[in-house]
């Protein structure tokens, strides 16, 4: 079929692919978006945590620095989407409590405190009574915690519907098919193939594919980026009226080893994640993964079990080997990607919109993303 061109084509429609595209029109450039179902993805299971802070783990500074680069561009950034497209985001700066529950949970918590201050965080270590006292409905067993204002929320749902929104306004066209093929021509990638054989060209492709973007045929195998689905699962209540307010902020913990939280939003629903399962492509909702996330919950706050259950479901995070996203040019002329966010792909939509848009109108990356280039991954030189 025919072949439709543009400076730039997105292939995925998620809330990365989105903020890329829209940047990417900001700079003056032509853009498609090449998904069947944009604004899908796995934001719509993401329960949206700006936790740059209490998501800071051992070996992950450099990816710290990443993160608290775009915490900071937040604020702006759900202004400037929310007054263009007249939505509401869901933007709260709410805070995040991150809680123990026994003597070596309090250890390992008093060890993130310290792994926090010397990397120059702001964080406050509580005692069980004052955590109790800033949120009543914690159970009486914790033993302390570390208060985290700096963490904010977003509802990954509304950005999806925003950045959708804002694409339109910037006249972004979107092709509703998956892309099926990479086309390459002479060492370059010239656009892709569509599911219905329409031809999609393009001056540069953006890979955001989210888990799957790993799968896609024609990318030449040394620039095929490594990213694996890692499975999460959520449940979602709704606190009534009359038990309002239930949680003022985001509560965390690790109980059993596992990692459980809980964040409440401003229209009543309360978001309960998240499992993190290496189970390759299974999107199923278990009877097991509800009830552990429901069961951990319970030992933060037994209060839960008076609300209403309004939904389950299961998503897949795109994780790289170290865990950090891939961003910008390949190997192969033509082509970048931004994917490989794996738990931070919320947080990291406003930097990453920036990364990519410089890069396309540049063709370099900025000084913050250098250390996440693709480059690092790539297994041997292109084939002449």
């Amino acid at each position: 079929m025919s072949s439709r061109t543009s400076d730039v084509l997105v292939v995925g429609g998620g809330i990365i692919g989105l903020v890329t595209a829209w940047r990417a029109a900001q700079r003056g450039l032509s853009v498609a978006v090449a998904d069947p179902e944009p604004g899908g993805g796995a934001a719509l299971v993401a329960a949206g945590m700006l936790a740059a802070v209490t998501e800071l783990h051992y070996g992950e500074q450099t990816l710290l620095g990443l993160n608290l680069a775009s915490a900071r561009r937040y604020p702006d950034f759900a202004a400037e989407l929310a007054d263009l497209t007249g939505r509401d985001l869901g933007y709260r700066r709410c805070g995040t409590l991150a809680v123990a529950l026994d003597a070596d949970d309090r250890a390992d918590l008093r060890d993130l405190h310290a792994l926090q201050r010397r990397s120059g965080l702001t964080s406050e270590w509580l005692s069980g009574r004052e955590c109790r006292r800033l949120e009543p409905m914690l159970a009486p067993g914790v033993r302390g915690g570390l208060r985290v204002d700096g963490d904010h929320q977003i509802d990954p749902r509304r950005l999806a519907r925003a950045l959708l929104a804002a694409c339109e306004v910037a006249g972004v066209v979107f092709h509703r098919s998956w892309a099926e093929r990479l086309d390459v021509v002479r060492e370059r990638a010239t656009g892709v193939t569509a599911a219905d054989g329409t031809a999609l060209a393009a001056g540069q492709v953006v890979l955001a594919g989210g888990s799957l973007s790993g799968r896609l045929a024609g990318v030449p195998e040394p620039v095929l980026p490594p990213v694996r689905p890692v499975k999460g699962q959520v449940v979602r209540l709704t606190v009534p009226r009359r038990y309002a307010p239930f949680l003022s902020r985001t509560v965390r913990a690790v109980v059993r080893g596992s990692h459980v939280y809980l964040v409440p939003r401003e229209n009543g629903e309360l978001v309960i994640g998240a499992t993190s399962e290496e189970l390759g492509w299974d999107t199923t909702v278990t009877a097991g993964g509800v009830y552990e996330l429901l069961r951990d919950a319970h030992e933060l706050v037994p209060g839960i079990t008076e609300l209403p259950l309004t939904e389950t479901r299961a998503g897949l995070r795109p994780c790289s080997p170290d865990n950090a996203p891939l961003l910008g040019p390949t190997a192969l002329d033509g082509l970048l990607l931004a994917t490989g966010h794996h738990r931070n792909g919320v947080l990291l939509t406003p930097v990453t919109g920036d990364v990519l848009a410089h890069a396309l109108a540049g063709g370099e990356l900025p000084d913050e993303a250098r250390p996440f280039t693709p480059l690092r991954f790539s297994r041997s030189e292109l084939p002449a």
